[in-house]
């Protein structure tokens, strides 16, 4: 019979595993982009989703 508790602690596992490699990948990019050169006409655009109802 299988063992689903077994697979589903794996899962979790390897889900928080995945999680904390996208965390450290983020954190990594912050600091790379917090040390590089200042870009004063830098300018942040908000790109809407059509295809969602914000009402």
């Amino acid at each position: 019979m299988t063992d689903y508790k077994k697979m589903y602690f794996q899962l979790a596992a390897k889900v928080a595993d995945a999680m904390d490699i996208l965390l450290k990948a983020q954190q990594e990019g912050e600091i790379e982009y917090m040390d590089g050169e200042p870009f004063p006409e830098s300018k942040a655009v908000v790109i809407q989703d059509e295809g969602c109802d914000y009402d």
